[in-house]
């Protein structure tokens, strides 16, 4: 408790991290953000066809539409003043081009600051869009002429299908929910602050050296084990209390700042998967602070030796970025990192609905990590001793 800058490495920072990253990223992970960018269509030919294609442009919920422009210097001040990041311009004599099946002229107004992804993205719309509209054009004119009204009333049905996503988990009787915000941030911060205990252990354990503390409890036979036993236990029931803590403030704290709540499963197997694998996170993070503390002859070493090493496992093990947000070629390397162990075992209980046995794999990698960090630590500290 007297180690403030310790408490607040542990509690105050991944606190923040959830509250500000889960709302910050709501939309995102949604895929509920709204429109930012707004378009509008000067139709110079005002013909039916036209008009055809205004509508079927309209059908978007990725852009707002605005209101048509007067005249094309109009739009060009619409796009300078950033009303408009679009302005399609339809031309006089799309219609005859559509009906004499010449290829059809098409103009854009783009405000130069839009990526060009998404400048891309709306000419291919408006590309399908002609499409769609050509198409039902020649199948009027067929039916017409080949006197089958049939043919008129299958055009008023050309459509995009119906698309169902459905989300499976590891149990096919389970109700899954898509993959949220704050399910991603949650246990990704709260992971990310269990290996932050490499800081205050590390003051510990290097306060005792230069104490002499550690050389007196060597004079007297304790076992260095006993020793880092005195330190392990300690932690380890800290951890749990940042656990609960987090899982409080994704629950609790992040809707009430307008943010979406942490669902947690409600079968007993779930729970005690979640137990098992915080305490096996618990031994991992523990374990790589006492390896840290060994090597280290200063806080300051400890400091860029720990704070250093669990930002590159959380930039690599899907802390800061999801694995999905990778690009291909960098998801592989995602496995290295136990923290990625740990976080891909909080997603098979918190959003597939998984037992004790889903999470064994993760459990048992992250317990023998932090074993082999302990014996690490062992050794090196024998080895200084003898020096």
């Amino acid at each position: 408790m007297r180690d403030r800058h310790g408490l607040a490495a542990l509690f105050i920072m991944p606190a923040i991290f959830i509250l500000v990253m889960s709302l910050a990223l709501a939309n995102s992970f949604s895929g509920q953000q709204e429109a930012r960018l707004a378009y509008a269509v000067l139709d110079l030919d005002d013909t039916p066809v036209s008009r055809a294609l205004d509508t079927l442009l309209g059908n978007t919920d990725l852009l707002d539409k605005s209101a048509s422009p007067s005249s094309e210097a109009d739009a060009r001040l619409r796009v300078r003043a950033e009303e408009a990041a679009f302005v399609l311009v339809i031309p006089q004599g799309f219609a005859r081009r559509i009906g004499t099946n010449q290829t059809p002229e098409l103009r854009f107004l783009v405000d130069p600051a839009v990526p060009a992804i998404m400048r891309n993205g709306f000419r291919q719309y408006v590309d399908v869009a002609v499409t769609r509209v050509w198409l039902t054009h020649v199948l009027e004119r067929l039916g017409q002429s080949m006197m089958l009204p049939e043919l008129r009333r299958i055009t008023e049905h050309i459509g995009s299908p119906e698309i169902t996503i459905e989300s499976v988990g590891s149990h096919d009787d389970a109700a899954v929910a898509v993959p949220s915000s704050v399910q991603q941030n949650v246990p990704a911060w709260l992971i990310f602050s269990m290996f932050f205990v490499v800081i205050p252990i590390s003051a510990v354990f290097i306060g005792e050296r230069q104490r002499g503390t550690l050389q007196r409890l060597r004079s007297q036979r304790v076992p260095f084990g006993l020793v880092l036993a005195g330190k392990f236990m300690p932690f380890v029931l800290v951890n749990q209390i940042q656990a609960l803590v987090m899982v409080a403030i994704g629950r609790w704290l992040v809707p009430l700042c307008g943010g979406e709540a942490l669902t947690l499963p409600g079968s007993a197997p779930a729970i005690a998967a979640l137990m098992t694998l915080s305490l096996a996170v618990s031994i991992a993070a523990v374990g790589w602070a006492l390896f840290i503390a060994s090597l280290a002859r200063s806080s300051e070493q400890a400091t860029i030796l720990g704070g250093v090493g669990n930002i590159l496992m959380g930039a690599i093990g899907g802390i800061m970025v999801p694995r999905f947000v990778m690009p291909a070629a960098m998801q592989p390397w995602t496995r290295i990192s136990p923290m990625d162990w740990a976080l891909e075992g909080f997603h098979q209980v918190m959003l597939r609905q998984g037992g004790i046995a889903d999470v064994l794999p993760a459990v048992c990698a992250l317990v023998c990590f932090g074993l082999v960090a302990l014996a690490a630590a062992v050794f090196f500290n024998h080895r200084a001793a003898s020096t």
